[in-house]
């Protein structure tokens, strides 16, 4: 049997060379959330509640955009891609009804995925559960089942959806999240994980809700991964794995008390309503709650409001047509009546709360629950259902555990689920600048630290200055994979999200080009992920539809770092000269004996090919097709901030990696490494170098042994720059300078540098 392309070694992936691979990647696409027949983005209203009659063909984009789109992604150093799709993108029309064109579709596209070399595990997205409850992810029929009325949720606020927004334009930034603390969500959640033990009277079909949902998600999930290995070619060479599903939530397991709102719920803005008052909206009754807004250090109360459904319930009517979706609600459960009503939680004759504590402990084991305990016993039941599943198909899946966000992770470690193929996948935002949209240099908190009481006050957890709030992330990210570790075991951590807006400051950089901000938020990211000992991440994200006026077109969020209202980074800071070398040179230090420092100079122009040539025509150009986007927003593009995540980055290490890290501002990247034996001929150490920033003449590397070489080739799949380093055995260290320029501008409609093509032909190169 031939080694996988990619395994786990302890903590470490490694190649079939068994070089440690570093996963440098992204998410693939934030607008994979929303069908394209019709297309419905966050802002349009018509055809919403269609919800059976959508298709997600052509997400994350068209089978003819894809080249484009995967040689771009290439070509900015990303060797993985987190897949996003949707359960809803399957089994939209009703359950067990699956969308074999949308799995033909997603076939293809990875088809074209393995052509450029990419590693890709597939993630089954959601946010808010559903569309229809203000994010994405199940379909609209799984609403109904639980016994809900989408249609009345803007009366009931059981959830704030942008599509249903009077003015779409004025939806309140980043309260989509507020949706896991309302109706909707907290009933949803509550029943996928926990139904057995707190709606048991919900049963369908003649099964509890919650192994309704389950079985039903799960089998969408291994009916896609049968049609991936039925492919034949694309299991295992480019899909390594899959998660378990994006950023559970516990619903209302847990709540001791549901009539205040619990300490640890840290996220709120706009009406922000008890479970109790979400229970009494959610029936009809009117509720008087606190407002909140989110401020520089957090959440803060400003005022009160009056919230009146006028009688209108979010729960389906005694009346509805039950026989839509072909299933059979069982006489016990009553439509038109709050399902908690139902088990005896409060009673509707005279609002009266009956039992406050109804979710505070195990109906099995009476012990007290906190969101630990939710992660061990409920979240750990679902992921051994999804695991199971998907490695009945996939025997050699990369199963990437995601727990509950900035929860502690389960206790895994020493136990049976102790999976040496499993990865922690945790995600980080620096909350403060993802809420606000503002970068702020002066100051920051250590959140992480606060949520496990590292800090007698949260004043304590300030950090002061740019400096310290770049330490502060990385050691967030370190605090949090060393806590994977010691509560999972010995696995990778890859951060599966992180990233940043880019309409800070109401969208200044859209009017200006001026992306200073956005820049310097990113490279502290950046700079935390390279620092805190991770084996990759997946940046949030890349979506090929963005644009400045309405950003990823999901619910206000504007994170892709790709826009077609920006230009993307040239393959050189500077104009190239007519005597510049043709793109496909290798610049070479051979000098075994002592390499201490090796400059990169070299006048070997090499011929042009037909088969570089070929290459040469088909990686097209960074450059972005404007949009429609409003003049005010959209006549100054610039590079989006791309010299922050265009950067270097270890590929694959003949050795462990110790550390490594880009100095931006210097342009410097460095590398530290340890390896038993000297790098061999054919699997050196190799290390991503954007072009933009160590342009092949102007690059100096030092060694600490061997030779190196730095050549611009399509080895796994799609053109970059790499550096090859054969060194010896023990602790080795390479240093790579490259050009220091000034960072974040607008971009002038000169100044975008030519392609490869046109390279060639000042550089006066003939075609044989």
């Amino acid at each position: 049997m031939a080694p996988l392309r990619l395994h786990i070694e302890g903590r470490t992936f490694r190649d079939s060379a068994n070089r440690e691979v570093t996963l440098r990647g992204i998410n693939v696409a934030g607008d994979a959330k929303f069908p394209t027949s019709p297309d419905l983005p966050s802002n349009h209203s018509e055809h919403f509640y269609d919800g059976d009659n959508v298709s997600f063909i052509d997400r994350p984009f068209s089978i003819d955009e894809a080249h484009t789109h995967f040689s771009r992604l290439k070509r900015w150093g990303y060797a993985l891609i987190r897949y996003v799709f949707t359960w809803e993108a399957i089994e939209h029309a009703g359950p067990g009804k699956y969308d074999e064109e949308w799995i033909q579709h997603t076939i293809r596209v990875l088809r074209l995925a393995k052509d450029y070399g990419f590693y890709v595990f597939m993630d089954p997205h959601q946010d808010v559960w559903s569309r229809f409850t203000g994010g994405s992810g199940a379909p609209m029929w799984t609403v109904y089942a639980v016994g809900l009325n989408p249609r009345a949720f803007p009366a009931t606020q059981a959830a704030w959806v942008h599509n249903t927004y009077p003015d779409p334009a004025k939806y309140p930034k980043m309260i989509w999240a507020t949706n896991y603390t309302r109706l909707a969500c907290q009933v949803i959640f509550t029943m996928f994980f926990a139904g057995r033990e707190y709606a048991p009277k919900a049963i369908i079909d003649g099964k509890n809700i919650q192994d309704y949902l389950q079985d039903h998600f799960v089998w969408a999930c291994r009916h896609l991964a049968q049609r991936i290995h039925e492919a034949g070619d694309i299991e295992n060479d480019v899909v390594i794995g899959w998660e378990s599903v994006n950023e559970p939530n516990r619903g209302l397991v847990g709540f001791q008390d549901i009539s205040v709102i619990p300490a640890e719920q840290k996220l709120q803005k706009g009406p922000s309503p008890t479970a109790w008052q979400a229970i009494l909206l959610g029936s009809g009754r009117s509720c008087e709650m606190d407002t909140w807004n989110f401020g520089g250090l957090g959440p803060y109360k400003s005022g009160t409001t009056l919230v009146d459904p006028k009688g209108e319930m979010a729960w389906l009517p005694a009346g509805y047509d039950d026989s839509r979706y072909g299933w059979k609600r069982d006489p016990g459960w009553k439509l038109g009546e709050c399902i908690w009503a139902q088990h005896g939680l409060w009673d509707p004759s005279n609002d009266t709360l009956l039992k406050k504590d109804y979710f505070a402990k195990d109906p099995e084991s009476g012990l007290k629950i906190d969101y630990e305990y939710f992660t061990n016993k409920w979240f750990m039941s679902y992921y051994r259902n999804h695991r199971e599943a998907l490695t009945s198909i996939h025997s050699d899946a990369i199963m990437f555990c995601q727990p509950p966000v900035m929860e502690v992770p389960p206790s895994l470690k020493g136990t049976e689920d102790d999976d040496p193929n499993m990865v922690f996948s945790p995600h980080f935002y620096d909350g403060i600048t993802l809420m606000m949209k503002k970068w702020n240099r002066y100051w920051n908190v250590d959140v992480f630290g606060i949520l496990r009481g590292r800090y007698l006050s949260p004043a304590f957890a300030i950090k002061v200055g740019e400096t310290a709030i770049r330490n502060c992330f990385r050691d967030q990210l370190s605090a949090i994979r060393r806590e994977g570790a010691d509560y999972m075991g010995n696995h990778p951590c890859v951060f599966t999200e992180i990233g940043i807006p880019y309409d800070m400051d109401d969208k200044y950089a859209y009017k200006t080009g001026d992306y200073s901000s956005q820049l310097s938020a990113l490279d502290a990211n950046h700079f935390a992920l390279e620092g805190c000992g991770a084996n990759g991440y997946a940046l949030w994200n890349y979506t090929a539809m963005n644009n400045h006026e309405w950003g990823d077109m999901w619910n206000g969020e504007d994170l892709s770092i790709f826009s077609v209202d920006d230009k993307a980074l040239p393959l050189s800071p500077n104009p190239y000269p007519q005597d510049q070398k043709s793109a496909n040179n290798s610049t070479v230090s051979v000098d075994k004996a002592s390499p201490a420092f090796s400059k990169s100079r070299s006048s070997n122009n090499s011929p042009i090919s037909p088969r570089n040539l070929k290459q040469t025509l088909s990686t097209p150009s960074l450059s972005s097709q404007r949009s429609s986007t409003p003049a005010e927003i959209g006549s100054n593009p610039g590079y989006r901030a791309a010299e922050a995540f265009v950067r270097p980055s270890p590929i694959a290490t003949a050795g462990d990696v110790i550390s490594y890290g880009f100095d931006l501002r210097n342009c410097t990247f460095t590398l530290a490494l340890e390896c038993n034996e000297a790098a061999t001929e054919d699997a050196p150490t190799e290390t991503f170098l954007p072009e933009y920033h160590f342009p092949g003449d102007a690059t100096d590397v030092e060694v600490s042994s061997g030779k190196w070489t730095i050549s611009v080739d399509d080895e796994d799949g799609g053109m970059i720059q790499r550096l090859r380093w054969w060194h010896d055995k023990g602790k080795q260290s390479l240093t790579v300078k490259g050009v220091k320029i000034r960072q974040g501008t607008s971009l002038g409609q000169d100044e975008e540098a030519p392609g490869y093509l046109e390279r060639c032909r000042q550089s006066g190169c003939r075609v044989m």
